[in-house]
């Protein structure tokens, strides 16, 4: 029964993130905001709900380890998306196709979390402030930064407005998004509670469950964006999409760690959660790659980074399994 509940929740998540997406374009469209500049802070904080709820959940239950794992598995699942998806439609080049001027600074904060996150895991006894780890501050607080001097310009043409965006106004696709977030929300609390009892059920270790599962299925949102983007040819929204979620990603550990009591929630995870972050810092720096490398005319060559990374990324899940 369990099974059917997890599969059941990760459904919901998906069929409501298809219209997340959909509203967000629209918003993007009828609004001053550019695709990355929508994909890396609206979308991704909506598509990053199933997340909070399932690690304030694993909170709730007492199992810092699905907590944390979760936040990390899901950034490092994020970039296997943009890795899949850019083999898949490798003669688009996506990485080609987009600015690294705006999606850079994203993927350069995202590394310095992840190594700020190995850091804390690997030296115990870092100072806290109020119960939260201080490692949590810093990252609350590069984050702002970021945010407020991220540069908003556009990078593609707004003159192709998808058709759906025809039949709502502004103010009904906000009310829409705003909506929608809201059962992403419910349905990630079912996913949560269903992948620990899963977690018991099938001995499997929390820390798997929710580096691996549960960060795969709260994952889904990103997915959907990332095709929905693509079919509408919005490669900002999905590059901004993934590297913005992974941002908030670990906005959201600090507020878990926030609401975890016994002291830092990083001191109280497993150290096995090294590994996942380690394998954040590689994908993050094969992004960075990517991002950075001269233009290549060969379809394969162009793919290699991205077959590199999913080929880890199984290696290292089949190890940890």
């Amino acid at each position: 029964m369990v099974y059917l509940i997890f599969l059941l929740a990760a459904i919901v998540v998906v069929i409501a993130a298809i219209r997340l997406n959909t509203f967000g374009d629209i918003i993007s469209k009828k609004s001053r905001l550019s695709g990355a500049a929508v994909g890396t802070f609206l979308i991704a904080g909506a598509t990053s709900l199933p997340e909070l709820t399932t690690s304030i959940t694993a909170v709730y239950i007492d199992n810092p380890d699905i907590a944390v794992g979760n936040m990390i598995g899901s950034n490092v699942f994020n970039l296997l998306i943009l890795a899949v998806v850019d083999i898949i439609y490798r003669r688009r080049r996506l990485f080609q196709r987009v600015g690294y001027k705006q999606h850079l600074p994203s993927a350069i904060m995202g590394l310095a979390f992840m190594v700020i996150v190995i850091s804390s895991l690997l030296i115990p006894g870092s100072p806290e402030l109020f119960g939260v780890g201080i490692e949590m501050v810093v990252i609350v607080l590069l984050y702002v930064l970021m945010v407020r001097f991220i540069s908003n310009d556009e990078e593609e043409s707004s003159s192709e407005v998808a058709a759906t965006s025809k039949d709502y106004s502004l103010k009904a696709a906000v009310v829409g998004f705003i909506v929608l977030a809201l059962i992403v929300f419910g349905a990630g609390s079912v996913l949560s509670i269903s992948g620990d009892q899963l977690a018991q059920v099938s001995g499997l270790d929390s820390g798997f469950v929710g580096s691996f599962l549960i960060a795969a299925s709260t994952s889904l949102p990103e997915l959907v964006t990332v095709l929905a983007a693509f079919k509408m040819a919005n490669y900002g929204m999905a590059v901004g999409s993934i590297l913005g979620s992974n941002l908030f990603n670990m906005q959201l550990l600090a507020f878990t760690d926030l609401l975890y009591r016994d002291g830092a929630i990083l001191a109280a995870a497993g150290n096995s959660h090294v590994f996942i972050a380690s394998l954040a810092v590689f994908m993050t720096l094969a992004i960075i790659y990517l991002l950075l490398r001269p233009s290549t005319t060969s379809q394969w060559r162009y793919a290699v980074p991205s077959l590199v990374m999913s080929f880890v990324y199984v290696v290292v899940s089949y190890i940890l399994f």
